[in-house]
């Protein structure tokens, strides 16, 4: 579920349904008679028992417009609940999306869409007919006869790379993974290729470089889709609130971000030999985030993050990699988000979408180079919390106010995920986003997962007694001790979300738990030591991490074995 751009279609437009089959034709107007003044395009892009979500994209051929209104009416029990990017009435089964103050100016040849969610009961017919500004439209579903992932646009492009498609095994994690006891049961699995520093790219210290793996990649694919999961990461001043994942550039290293690392990647990936893979770009994980979380006045700033939000080369940076490999057909950029234990605060929840629009529209990116935005990387916040919601009270206290979730308006990632990707689409990015969550380490099983709620002596022990994610902090992020795999990876696992992943691969530290020299350009932090008490990011807490780490993306033996033993699912 990532984007489409939809293309004007000649004589007869097949309007595909959720399901991807045709249900009706819709002429375009004989040739002699009349121009096509509009053309719409509505997609369900996700559907279940009770709802769905649509896209809709008006092309308007008419002379240019300061305001507009497009009109649709349902067959059956259709009702829009909540929308976007329009101001959407309904009246019975008659629909109106009339435009917002900002997007009201529509040239001739230009688009505008906006999206809605709607619920319904029996059968989700869609409709036929539409009008823009009382002049019937063609309709056109876009989908050019794509494949596997639901429809395409004209450049090949596919609403989830992920659907229809295996997904690459890196052979080197592979490896490590089946060379540890049990490690077989799960080394077939496909997680992300981290190309962390620019040494990365050609290989470092003897490891496959980018090429090696997307001829792998090509070797593995067969005459089926393939995707290939990277990790871009190697912004100036890197993660400026964890010293463990500090890069090699300097705060004001943006040029040599530019020229040394994205454009030899961006034309690596280009070459024609791999125009057959769809390849997933992870942009710049725990970077912007920190620009909202981690400066000014808060208790948790630090002056490395004031010094890239004052320098703007995180949005920069940002802004040039998603222009830079959006430009590649076959690509699909995804920005990181953080977590929900992160931005899941109404201080940053809309701050947030607010600061990725900025750099989604800087450096010649704009919101058509994002497919969509990953969460929980390098995380352990639990998929989905079945012994609590946000809605609970515990005599008369709502779980909000309880220390564990501390007023966080979610408990996890897939709530999370799913009303972020609304506000995302609210602020400007285009309402065919999809989500992933990495569940590489977020499973949270063994003898030390709850099985219902907690007692309800107070909202801290109905939390505490009930939730899966055992951290001692939500705010705790190296090496946790207690965690386990969790779901394996798998395509459109659920309402807006394109993909569970493992982009973290498992068994690969987040940092060092002492002070270890090295080449790599990564510090020692304070949060990996398991010693630590604590700072004002974790409320002076417990690191809770593991002891005898090594440095950050280095195999960690101890790790990967509690990894397997506590998955959920079970391996």
């Amino acid at each position: 579920m990532s984007r489409t751009k939809s293309a004007l279609l000649g004589a007869l437009v097949l309007l595909a349904g959720a399901s991807g089959t045709a249900v009706a034709a819709v002429p375009a107007a004989p040739a002699g008679i009349a121009a096509i003044l509009c053309t719409v395009d509505y997609k369900v892009q996700n559907q279940w028992d009770t709802g769905f979500t649509a896209a809709v994209t008006v092309t308007n051929n008419s002379p240019a417009k300061t305001s507009w209104a497009v009109k649709w009416a349902y067959a059956g029990n259709q009702k829009v609940t909540s929308g976007w990017n329009a101001k959407i009435s309904q009246s019975g089964t008659a629909v109106t999306a009339a435009n917002e103050t900002y997007n009201g100016t529509l040239a001739t040849g230009g688009s505008v869409s906006f999206g809605f969610n709607a619920s319904y009961s029996g059968t989700n017919a869609l409709p036929t007919s539409f009008t823009f500004d009382g002049v019937t439209c063609n309709v056109d579903d876009g989908s050019g006869g794509g494949g596997g992932g639901g429809g395409s646009d004209p450049s090949g492009r596919v609403d989830n790379p992920y659907a229809g498609a295996k997904v690459y095994v890196n052979p080197e994690w592979s490896a490590k993974a089946a060379a540890e006891t049990g490690g077989s049961r799960i080394s077939n699995q496909p997680t992300g290729v981290w190309l962390d520093r620019i040494a990365a790219i050609n290989g470092a210290s003897g490891s496959m470089g980018l090429r090696a793996h997307l001829d792998a990649a090509l070797a593995q694919k067969g005459s089926g889709e393939e995707v290939v999961q990277l990790v871009v990461y190697d912004l100036p001043g890197r993660d400026c609130a964890a010293l463990a994942s500090n890069g090699e550039l300097g705060p004001t290293e943006i040029d040599k971000y530019k020229t040394q690392f994205i454009d030899p990647i961006a034309a690596i990936l280009a070459d024609s030999k791999y125009a057959s893979l769809r390849i997933v770009t992870t942009i710049e994980i725990d970077s912007l985030p920190n620009l909202v979380t981690n400066t000014g006045s808060r208790a948790t700033a630090t002056p490395q993050c004031d010094t890239m939000l004052a320098n703007g080369n995180y949005v920069k940076g940002v802004g040039y990699a998603l222009a830079k490999l959006g430009a590649i057909p076959n690509v699909y950029n995804y920005l990181d988000a953080g977590h929900h234990g992160w931005i899941g605060w109404d201080d940053n929840f809309a701050p947030s979408a607010t600061l990725f629009k900025q750099a989604a529209t800087s450096e010649g990116a704009t919101v058509d180079d994002v497919a969509g935005f990953i969460t929980n990387t390098a995380n352990y916040s639990a998929l989905k919390e079945n012994n609590f919601t946000i809605n609970d009270t515990v005599n008369g206290t709502s779980v909000r106010q309880s220390k564990w979730v501390d007023w966080n308006r979610y408990v996890d990632e897939l709530s999370f995920a799913q009303a972020f990707r609304n506000q995302l689409v609210s602020v400007g990015f285009n309402s065919g986003i999809g989500m992933l969550i990495d569940t590489s380490r977020n499973g949270w099983g063994g003898t030390a997962r709850p099985t219902g709620p907690g007692a309800t002596t107070s909202v801290d022990t109905y939390v505490d007694g009930g939730r899966y994610d055992r951290r001692i902090h939500v705010g705790n992020w190296c090496n946790q001790a207690g965690a386990g795999l969790g779901e394996r990876p798998q395509a459109s696992p659920a309402t807006g979300i394109d993909a569970y992943v493992w982009m973290k691969p498992p068994g690969e530290s987040d940092g060092s738990s002492s002070a270890i020299a090295n080449d790599e350009g990564k510090g020692f932090d304070r949060m990996c030591d398991p010693t630590y008490t604590g700072n004002p990011r974790n409320n002076n807490s417990m690191s809770g991490a593991l002891p005898n780490a090594p440095l950050s993306g280095h195999w960690f033996s101890a790790q990967f074995q509690q990894l397997m033993t506590n998955a959920y699912p079970p391996l």
